[in-house]
């Protein structure tokens, strides 16, 4: 029986396997024909969650790809091929399922027979959606949960999955729940954000960073050197504090009408003299657009949520879920018999691991350069962090064998779907992104 590396790759919101045809090209292309002694790479694009399923939630998303995988397992078994060894890449909402796919996995003995390898994510919001001290990120933070049903609601971090309340987000991240413990089975791990221009998962989530130092990159004097391999990729940069930063002068009226541009897709984009036409039908097809998407959103979350009713009624399979509210449960007991016994220690003087030392100094009168600080008006490129998601930074970062890629590509208007080469044929800008994916494939150890 002949070993094999099964990879599997899962793509995004609204995705579908087509979107990762050229990562499954790349990475065919660059590792499928090498062998390791006797092992050979095999690749499995999930298809079970796509399109509309998307909406679905990561923890459903995921069981659906957990099953494939299995399947997948089987049905080269019975062709005299055994996987021996595994690996996930994951892009977008696709990197939070697979985060949830090895916890699944985990959870039933997989990684006992089969060795866990490369563990690797493209944009991807691991840390959910952040907020920004913007009004457009306000009303995403406010239409995202209610029209992406289950999904949107886990982006933003208003769910609450597990039986103690908190996010999935958060329970993904945490070093003493089963998604962690998988995560941190696999040797290489390894991230690629976007820098810049990612409309859709802005850097601090996809890098996993408390702060942007590529925010104001224009001004703030950054110093940045690229691969001169992979083109687009940064071998190194030098952050400039927070505190020397600093923001761009608003353009001149002129300026801003000179460089104006209509928010639409290269290939609508018209010139002289047409693109006056298109100036002139904006206040038509704009609010048209607008009203069009929001039907459908609100059409296909509607379905989600009922497609998530008859899930959960006709799931015979316990899922993990289950299994993580079976344990909060017992540690809640165990708590509470630990408060009881008088030789104990009191829970509410502990001090809660991984907090951040600051806090010790919270009852302490800030000095009037501090005052100043936190009356300042916040950047407008900076999140606005939640406790959950610092913490979640912060156990994430203190996995030892996390390495960080970041992808620089100027002159787009979103680089979140570059970075996959995700529609080359329509879009050809995308094919700028393939120098991340070779960076990607030529660090894939097989």
């Amino acid at each position: 029986m002949s070993d094999v590396h099964l990879l599997v790759l899962i793509h995004g919101m609204w995705g579908n396997p087509s979107h990762l045809a050229h990562v499954n090209k790349i990475i065919r292309e660059v590792k499928g024909e090498v062998e390791d002694g006797d092992v050979k790479l095999e690749v499995l694009v999930a298809e079970t969650n796509k399109d509309e399923s998307t909406y679905d939630g990561i923890d459903w998303g995921g069981e659906r790809v957990a099953e494939e995988i299995r399947q997948k397992t089987a049905d080269l078994e019975k062709e005299g091929r055994k996987v021996t060894r595994f690996s996930v890449t994951g892009y977008s909402l696709g990197g939070l399922v697979a985060r949830y796919v090895i916890g699944v996995l985990h959870q039933s003995k997989f990684f006992e027979t089969v060795q866990p390898v490369n563990f690797n994510t493209l944009a991807t919001p691991h840390i959910g959606i952040p907020r920004f001290p913007s009004t457009f990120s306000s009303i995403s933070a406010f239409l995202g949960p209610k029209l992406l049903s289950r999904s949107g609601e886990q982006f933003f971090c208003v769910d609450k999955w597990s039986p103690r309340g908190r996010p999935l987000v958060e329970v993904l991240a945490d070093p003493d729940r089963i998604f962690y413990q998988a995560l941190i089975l696999f040797p290489n791990i390894r991230i690629y954000a976007n820098a810049i221009n990612d409309l859709t998962v802005p850097y601090v989530t996809s890098g996993i960073s408390a702060e942007d130092p590529f925010g104001d990159y224009e001004k703030n004097g950054i110093k940045i050197d690229f691969h001169e391999e992979y083109k687009h990729v940064i071998k190194s940069y030098s952050a400039v504090p927070l505190s020397s930063a600093t923001t761009k002068e608003p353009q001149r009226w002129y300026e801003s009408i000179r460089n104006m541009r209509v928010p639409l897709p290269p290939r609508f984009q018209a010139e002289f003299p047409l693109n006056l036409a298109v100036y002139a039908l904006l206040p038509i097809l704009f609010p048209t657009f607008i009203c069009l998407a929001l039907v459908r959103l609100s059409f296909q979350s509607h379905q989600s949520r009922g497609r998530l009713r008859h899930l959960e009624a006709q799931s015979t399979r316990e899922r993990l879920v289950h299994i993580i509210g079976k344990l909060e449960s017992e540690l809640e007991s165990a708590a509470v018999d630990l408060y009881d016994d008088p030789a104990g220690t009191p829970l509410a003087t502990s001090r809660i691991s991984g907090a951040d030392p600051a806090n010790k100094a919270s009852s302490t009168k800030p000095t009037k350069g501090q005052e100043k600080k936190s009356q300042s008006k916040p950047l407008p490129y900076q999140p606005l962090l939640t406790p959950g998601q610092l913490q979640c930074i912060e156990n994430l970062n203190n996995i030892p064998q996390l390495k960080k890629e970041r992808a620089f590509f100027e002159g787009v208007r979103n680089s979140h779907a570059v970075i996959v080469c995700r529609d080359p044929k329509m879009f050809k800008h995308h094919l700028e992104g393939e120098g991340v994916l070779r960076h990607w494939a030529n660090h894939f150890e097989l």
